[in-house]
């Protein structure tokens, strides 16, 4: 405890002040370091936020003790990432996020006999345009949604209705088909009663206008319609050739192009079909008639006009008779009525262009011949593709089957096998590469303040300590050789001059040896030179075994000298 007193008052106010800001810096620095290294790995939690969404989540985490990182001002959270998947369907439970929007959840808590019927019919539109909302913000490419319904309240005595309309800003992530546009008016109009798809306008971020909402566009909906009909034929004929084709040439050497004419022209036919050998006798009349008539001529005679004449005296007359038979046979002749609709789209042509490449073979060198196909395999390939597309001749279709060199030879890629052992252990991903990246950096700068900083200090901090042990080494050989103001040495350990201490006694040990006084100096020297070397050799390493007794000694003497 002295020693390490006496070691504190040595080194000074100042010194132990700097020590201390120096010390305090490292330590942050470190805490730092191990806090980062040890730091769980943040995934994010939910991305695009919404201000009152943000705010609910860190407030449900805060309550939960769950760290977490806000970025993108806001609009991101990072949790850690073996607690994502648990804290979103925590989330869920709770109905957050909300996506900025109320749904049916406002009436969860509402209370129903203070409520007036108008305030009722608000919230339903509020939830309605909330729920729809959120439903449009679920497809690819939307990030955002806000959705406004117009239903109109029915009058009593009102004759004509008014029809209900909706209008849709969305955010995109680029941009939508026209198929997708139509997707969102048909769901928003089968989500509101007495909506038509054709009411719903749609427009983006960028002001420009999706779906205009003023009713049927026969030159514009229908047109793109049919247009995008007879693509998605086509595109369909294309992917079941390939993938016919693909798998005999192999995937990525066939190219497929397929044209299609479709009549989207709407045929009705009504034709009626009379069988004559079908005949039944549906009914039969009859009618016979018998009619007989008797007349005489009688003229004007004095015989006949005399009271009481004779009936026979009348004269000659004439008898008439008549027989009528008709019959009426009525015949129900069997007839057919046929009413025929031919729906738009029919096919009326097809046209099929399809490239393959040929076979490519290794030789023995490690080099790659092309061969072209046989036409053999050609016609095979042809008959494969009529009978996908069905083919009709009489319709005018067309297939043709080309074998042509492709300007990119095929890639050597091997087969993904399931990696085991070592291979297994190496396969690292994204995140783990920047993880180790990361702990790299911290590495670096850990060592660099080891080197730049915390060795410095200490060698400042040693300096008085080294310059004392020096001190005292030199004393201390000066007592043990007994001639230590007699020879000085440099910085490479060899004496550099001689002083005038040496007495006759040397002169005269030096002229009796035969050597000239200078000479038997210089060997003097040097064997006090290497009795000297040995002797602070001893004293270093008993300085490196114990430097704190060492330095107490070197105190002790100089406190001596002082006195």
């Amino acid at each position: 405890m002295n020693g390490a007193l006496e070691f504190l008052k040595n080194l000074g106010p100042a010194r132990l002040a700097a020590m201390g800001v120096v010390t305090a810096l490292l330590i942050g620095f470190f805490a730092f370091v191990i806090t980062r290294a040890t730091a769980p790995v943040m995934a994010p939690l939910y991305s695009d936020l919404s201000d009152a969404d943000s705010s609910a989540i860190v407030k449900d985490l805060e309550a939960q003790g769950v760290a977490y990182e806000l970025r993108r001002d806001g609009s991101q959270i990072l949790v850690p990432k073996d607690k994502a998947l648990r804290l979103r369907m925590k989330l869920a439970e709770k109905g957050i996020p909300a996506g900025g929007n109320v749904g049916w959840e406002i009436f969860d808590k509402s209370d129903a006999l203070g409520t007036t019927s108008f305030v009722q019919n608000i919230n339903h539109l509020r939830a309605l345009e909330g729920e729809l909302s959120r439903t449009i913000r679920s497809i690819d490419r939307v990030q955002a949604a806000r959705v406004h319904l117009v239903i109109p309240e029915r009058q009593v005595f009102q004759r004509e209705k008014k029809e209900p309309t909706a209008s849709i800003a969305l955010k995109l992530r680029g941009q939508l088909d026209p198929g997708q546009i139509r997707a969102i008016q048909h769901m928003v109009a089968a989500a509101v009663e007495g909506l038509k798809p054709t009411r719903v306008s749609i427009v983006d971020e960028a002001g420009r206008l999706l779906a205009s909402g003023e009713g049927e566009d026969p030159n514009g909906l229908v047109a793109a319609t049919l247009q995008e009909r007879t693509s998605a034929y086509e595109a369909r004929l294309e992917n079941q050739i390939e993938s016919i084709v693909g798998s005999i040439v192999g995937p990525g050497r066939v190219r497929v192009h397929v044209a299609a004419e479709l009549d989207f022209n709407r045929v009705t036919q009504t034709s009626d079909t009379f069988d004559p050998n079908g005949q039944v006798v549906r009914s039969t009349q009859t009618k016979e008639e018998n009619s007989s008539n008797a007349s005489t001529e009688k003229g004007v005679t004095v015989a006949n006009q005399v009271p009481g004449a004779g009936a026979d005296q009348n004269g000659p007359g004439s008898k008439e008779a008549s027989n009528t038979s008709e019959e009426t046979v009525n015949y129900e002749i069997s007839k057919t009525t046929r009413t025929e609709i031919l729906e738009a789209g029919r096919l009326k042509k097809v046209s099929v262009a399809l490239l393959v490449d040929g076979v490519y073979q290794t030789g023995p060198a490690g080099e790659v011949a092309y061969q072209p196909r046989s036409k053999e395999d050609l016609d095979r390939i042809g008959a494969l593709v009529r009978s996908a597309v069905g083919f009709d001749e009489k319709r005018g279709d067309l297939v043709e089957v080309v074998n042509l060199r492709f300007a990119e030879g095929p890639a050597a890629v091997p087969l993904d096998s399931q990696k085991t052992g070592l291979a297994a252990l190496l396969d690292f991903g994204r995140e783990d590469i920047v993880r180790f990246a990361e702990l790299g950096a911290l590495v670096l700068m850990t060592l660099l303040v080891l080197l730049f900083a915390v060795r410095p200090l200490i060698n400042r901090v040693l300096a008085p300590e080294a310059a004392a042990l020096a001190t005292a080494g030199e004393t201390a050989e000066a007592e043990q050789g007994g001639v230590a103001g007699a020879v000085q040495l440099g910085a490479d350990g060899l004496p550099i001059a001689l002083p005038g201490g040496v007495g006759g006694a040397d002169l005269a040990l030096a002229g009796e040896s035969g050597q000239h006084p200078t000479h038997a100096r210089l060997e003097e020297a040097k064997a006090l030179g290497a009795v000297q070397a040995g002797s602070i050799k001893k004293i270093g390493e008993m300085i490196e075994d114990t430097p704190h007794e060492a330095a107490a000694i070197i105190r002790g003497w100089l406190n001596e000298a002082a006195a």
